[in-house]
């Protein structure tokens, strides 16, 4: 379902949540080049301050814009840009809980919208995005 700019209310919000698989590290290393052995080698990753392996961080950045293009405000629409910061490690196995909050309208159908990632009620990762929203289309004549 797609909220049009018309729609929004401060304060609205819709949220998904998203075990994270092996293969997700796999898909976004190889999408992305990020082949970073913390991602990928235990060995290394225990040497770390993560003490073992961890997701990639902008793998959450991408459950952010999951629920900005699936949900709210959903299909149509542009991200403009985000500000974001990582306070915890997300880890394979982990249910990151995203959660994404009508913040503040702007004119231009620009929306500014609190973004959350949690895991066991844990703060991962907040955000500020910045989107378009869609336009309500014209009535049909």
């Amino acid at each position: 379902m797609t909220f049009y700019y018309d729609d929004l209310k401060l304060g609205q919000s819709a949220f998904i949540s998203h075990t994270v698989t092996e293969r997700d590290i796999q898909l976004f290393g190889e999408a992305t080049g990020d082949m970073n052995p913390v991602h990928f080698d235990e060995e290394y990753a225990k040497k770390t301050v993560f003490r073992g392996r961890v997701a990639h961080g902008v793998l959450s950045i991408g459950f952010m814009s999951a629920v900005i293009g699936n949900e709210l405000p959903g299909p149509g629409t542009i991200f403009i840009s985000a500000n974001t910061e990582f306070k915890a490690p997300v880890r394979i196995g982990d249910a990151v809980l995203t959660t994404v909050t009508v913040k503040e309208l702007r004119e231009n159908r620009r929306v500014v919208l609190d973004c959350r990632c949690e895991v066991d009620g844990k703060l991962v990762v907040t955000g500020e995005a910045l989107v378009m929203a869609p336009k309500k289309p014209a009535p049909e004549v």
